[in-house]
């Protein structure tokens, strides 16, 4: 079920909203759940690399260099 959502804008973040869906093809809305929907993907990685962080630390993982090596 989807819901409305209400939110405030400065007026030149608003032109730029209408500037991108004009440019994309898109509606405003449309475009408003993508950049939350990408937002909280990252928001979510974010969380789920600092919980997981420690176990690797205590295998010596410490880069995405040792990540690609051991799987490699």
């Amino acid at each position: 079920m989807n819901s409305i959502l209400s939110v405030r804008l400065p007026a030149d973040l608003r032109k730029r909203l209408q500037a991108a869906s004009r440019a994309e093809g898109k509606p405003i809305s449309d475009l408003i759940r993508d950049f939350i929907r990408k937002e909280l993907n990252i928001i979510e990685s974010r969380r789920l690399r600092e919980s997981v962080l420690p176990y690797a630390e205590a295998k010596g993982i410490y880069t995405d260099e040792d990540v690609y090596r051991l799987i490699s």
